[in-house]
C-alpha cells in the first residue's frame, strides 16, 4: 500500500549528508524510523522519516511539524529528546534521541509485566504527563506501543500532539483507536479535550500491562460503522480486571477509565496515590526482573508488601472513590 512504502535504506545509506543508516527500527503507516549514525554530533539517533509515497502529503507534513513544535518546548527526562529537524529535501525527517530498549507494548506481549516494573513506570509517566500538561500540551496517543523502556521509561511519538487551544478545532477522532478516550472519539459530543485525555490512555496503557488484553472489544472497524461499534468506550464499560490484580491498583486503573472526563484524576492526583504504593514494594532484585525469575515466596512477599503498602494509602486517602468491588460490580464487563 502506498502508505505503507519504504525508503528501504541499508546500512551507511545516506539520509542526507552527514548522517547515514545504519539499520531500520521500525514504523507505522505515516512514518519509517531507522538508527543513523550523526557525524556532527559524533553519535548514534533515531531518524524519523515521512514514508517515500506521502512526501506530498500535507497530513503527514503536518503531523511532523507538530512533533517538531512540541519537542522544541519540551525537556523532561521521561520524554524523548529532539536534536534536529529538516522539512525540505527528499527525505523530510525529526532527529530523535536513540532510546536502546524495548517498547512496554513488546514487554506485555512477551511477558507478564510484574507489579514491581509497573508501578514505577507508570509514575514516570504522570511526570511526564504533568509537565506536558503544564506546558498546554496532549500528547493523545498514550499507549504501550509509545512507551519505551530506555533505563527510565521515556514516553515517544507526539505527531498528534496538540496544544489546549488547538483542540477546540477538533471535528474528527484523533489518536489510535483502542486507547482513545471518549472525547477524542467523538469530539463534537463533548464539550472539550484536554488532560483527562491523556489520562484515559494512561490508564488503557496501564490496563493491557496488567492483563495483557484491552479493557474494550471493538466489534466493527469499518469507516461507516456506528460510533458505538467502532468506539466501545462511547458506550461500554470496561472489562473485568483478573481477580489477581490487587483491588487497590484495580481502583486506580478503573478511576483513569471513567466516562466523564472531570472524574478522572490528573497526572499529579495519580501520581500522589501512587508514591505511596512504589515506596512500599519489595527492594527490587536481579533475579525477579528476569522472565521467570520469580518464585512462588517472592510473589507472596511482593503481594504482601504491595498490599501493606496500599492499606496505608487507602487509610489516608481523601479521595471520593467507591470500593473496587463494588465498581467492578456494577461497571466491569465480562470476557
Amino acid at each position: 500500500m502506498r502508505e505503507h512504502s519504504s525508503w528501504g535504506l541499508r546500512e551507511g545509506d545516506e539520509i542526507v549528508p552527514g548522517r547515514h543508516a545504519t539499520a531500520l527500527l521500525g514504523g507505522g503507516k505515516r512514518y519509517e524510523a531507522y538508527l543513523a549514525w550523526d557525524e556532527a554530533m559524533h553519535t548514534l539517533v533515531a531518524v524519523k522519516l515521512v514514508r517515500p509515497g506521502l512526501v506530498d502529503s500535507e497530513s503527514a507534513l503536518r503531523g511532523l511539524v507538530g512533533e517538531a513544535a512540541a519537542l522544541r518546548t519540551l525537556s523532561h527526562p521521561a520524554i524523548v529528546r529532539m536534536f534536529d529537524v529538516v522539512l525540505d529535501g527528499e527525505r523530510p525527517h525529526l532527529v530523535l534521541e536513540f532510546l536502546d530498549g524495548p517498547r512496554l507494548s513488546t514487554l506485555a506481549r512477551r511477558y507478564r509485566v510484574i507489579v514491581e516494573q509497573l508501578l514505577p513506570l507508570v509514575l514516570e509517566l504522570c511526570s511526564a504527563l504533568h509537565y506536558m500538561h503544564g506546558k498546554r500540551l496532549l500528547h493523545l496517543d498514550v499507549k504501550p506501543r509509545n512507551v519505551v523502556m530506555s533505563g527510565r521509561p521515556k514516553l515517544i511519538d507526539l505527531s498528534v500532539a496538540a496544544r489546549f487551544d488547538a483542540v477546540s478545532s477538533f471535528s474528527r477522532p484523533v489518536g489510535t483507536t483502542a486507547y482513545m478516550s471518549p472525547e477524542q472519539c467523538d469530539p463534537e459530543r463533548f464539550a472539550e479535550i484536554g488532560p483527562p485525555a491523556d489520562m484515559w490512555g494512561l490508564g488503557v496503557t496501564l490496563y493491557q500491562a496488567l492483563t495483557r488484553t484491552l479493557p474494550f472489544l471493538q466489534t466493527d472497524r469499518s469507516p461507516d460503522a456506528p460510533p458505538t461499534k467502532r468506539y466501545p468506550q462511547l458506550a461500554a464499560r470496561p472489562f473485568d480486571l483478573p481477580k489477581d490484580v490487587p483491588d487497590p491498583l484495580a481502583e486506580l486503573v478503573l478511576w483513569c477509565l471513567a466516562m466523564d472526563p472531570g472524574d478522572r484524576p490528573t497526572a499529579q492526583g495519580l501520581a500522589n496515590e501512587l508514591e505511596p504504593l512504589v515506596a512500599g514494594l519489595p527492594t527490587p532484585r536481579l533475579g525477579l526482573f528476569r522472565p521467570g525469575g520469580r518464585t512462588q515466596r517472592n510473589e507472596l512477599l511482593a503481594r504482601e508488601s504491595f498490599l501493606s503498602a496500599a492499606s496505608r494509602r487507602l487509610h489516608h486517602s481523601r479521595l471520593p472513590l467507591r470500593p473496587v468491588h463494588e465498581t467492578r460490580h456494577r461497571e466491569g464487563g465480562t470476557r
